[in-house]
């Protein structure tokens, strides 16, 4: 039996640079967040979060930067049975030329994934993967990170309230 299925984007999301996304996934019985960001750890490229998409996604056993899929089938949900919605934000860098003058904002997008993770978790969110604690991030861009995903993940109640 045949499907038909959707998709919209803005062309923005095609920008190469330094960005932060944040999934939701929800499955029949799962509801889950998992935070990333673009701009690789190993060479200088900083790519956009529509080309992240399929790899994150790729079921392909020599995938490479599949984080996603490998984290939703460890937690035991099939990716084929939710639904995904990603919130992108950026570019809060450009993409460098080199990989020396990658590497500080690199690092810098590390220390912001970790900040966003740890206030989605604050928020009661079940947050997928881990974050490694790299870094600090400035205060103001933080606040302006966490503005714009306010409405989008506000703080869920506490369970058992």
């Amino acid at each position: 039996m045949l499907n038909s299925y959707s998709m919209t984007f803005d062309g923005d999301i095609l920008r190469r640079g330094f960005w932060l996304y944040v999934w939701e996934i929800k499955g029949t019985n799962s509801h889950h967040l998992y935070v990333g960001r673009t701009g690789d750890t190993s060479t200088a490229n900083a790519s956009s979060p529509f080309k992240r998409i399929g790899q994150h996604l790729d079921p392909s056993p020599k995938a490479k930067g599949n984080a996603l899929g490998k984290q939703l089938r460890h937690a035991g949900i099939d990716c084929g049975d939710c639904t995904f919605e990603m919130t992108a934000i950026g570019p809060i860098f450009p993409e460098q030329s080199d990989f020396k003058s990658h590497i500080p904002f690199r690092d810098r997008m590390a220390a912001i994934e970790r900040a966003v993770s740890d206030e989605l978790k604050r928020r009661s969110y079940i947050v997928l993967g881990t974050h490694p604690r790299i870094g600090t991030v400035e205060p103001n861009l933080l606040g302006e990170i966490t503005s714009l995903l306010d409405r989008r993940f506000p703080a869920l109640p506490h369970p058992g309230l």
